[in-house]
């Protein structure tokens, strides 16, 4: 199967940056460049898509673990007493997650009708 070789690793990099700056002290968690729901949610998209791309064939699943992560990872909130997890920051997130998925998804196929030989791009 064919990816593109740096998705694998910046996925699993931004989940990780992602999970510290949930988690971290508030004075730790870096200032926001936009409104704060836009920085998650393209946070999250970022990840959506960099899944997506680092695992095509497993895109279903994916897309399970992301959106029930990002509900996850709000909920470790709990843990710091300087942050507040709230149902809604939890919804911006996995809806980015999903809609980097599906951007993701969609190059996918994409890439898999301007493949060369016949075989479907998930058995590549």
């Amino acid at each position: 199967m064919m990816t593109f070789k740096f998705a694998r690793p910046l996925a699993w990099l931004l989940l990780a940056f992602i999970i510290f700056v949930t988690v971290s002290p508030i004075g730790e968690r870096p200032n926001t460049v936009t409104m704060v729901d836009v920085d998650r949610a393209v946070a999250y998209l970022l990840l959506g898509f960099a899944f997506a791309l680092a695992y095509p064939k497993q895109w279903k699943m994916v897309a399970m673990l992301l959106i029930v992560g990002a509900f996850a990872i709000e909920y470790l909130q709990y843990f710091s007493p300087t942050r507040h997890p709230r149902l809604h920051d939890a919804g911006i997130k996995a809806m980015g997650a999903a809609l980097g998925l599906l951007a993701g998804w969609v190059i996918n196929r994409w890439r898999e009708t301007k493949a060369p030989n016949g075989l479907p791009f998930a058995e590549r």
